[in-house]
């Protein structure tokens, strides 16, 4: 098998690259600025409203970018000199490289979980707590925590990408 052409590595970098930086700045505009100053300006129903339809958006852009990452990093992986097979782990890069595909596989499950496991979870409450109002005080404060839980998950989240960036950077020195 031939080697893949310049123009074909160059464009998997680039989207690569672009998608690395659509997702975790989205991620991270969502995480640091836009969610914490909608809580501190609209009140709760407004607020959860607001944060549900964002973070669905910012959902199905990062599953796109997520899915663009895995293939144009398996296209750049099989091509570079330092790859030697499948958990073929004899020099740094390949390490690094392993290590930053365990952080991605973390990053996918926590993932999966923020948008199929909690956030359904978490509509289902706020629902119930509109329809209940105060009457039920252990289920708006059930939702608080819910909400609290995404919010941590959501930063451990980018701290993630973060650190797969870094092993990055340590793959390329190699």
């Amino acid at each position: 098998m031939g080697s893949p052409s310049d123009a074909a590595l160059t464009m998997a970098f680039w989207l690569h690259m672009l998608a690395t930086s659509v997702w975790l700045g989205g991620l991270g505009l969502a995480v640091w600025l836009v969610l914490p100053a909608a809580r501190r300006q609209m009140n709760e129903d407004a607020y959860r409203a607001f944060s549900e339809k964002t973070l669905r958006q910012v959902q199905a852009v990062a599953w796109f970018c997520l899915l663009v990452l895995a293939g144009t990093g398996m296209f750049q992986m099989s091509s570079n000199p330092n790859y030697n097979g499948f958990l073929a782990i004899d020099n740094r890069w390949a390490a690094a490289i392993l290590i930053k595909h365990v952080l991605f596989g973390g990053i996918l499950l926590l993932s999966a979980y923020l948008t199929w496991g909690l956030g359904p979870s978490l509509r289902r409450h706020a629902f119930l707590v509109s329809a209940r109002g105060s009457s039920q005080p252990a289920l708006a404060a059930g939702l608080q925590a819910l909400e609290r839980r995404e919010a941590l998950l959501m930063k451990i989240n980018l701290v993630l990408g973060v650190a797969v960036l870094v092993l990055t950077a340590l793959a390329r020195i190699s």
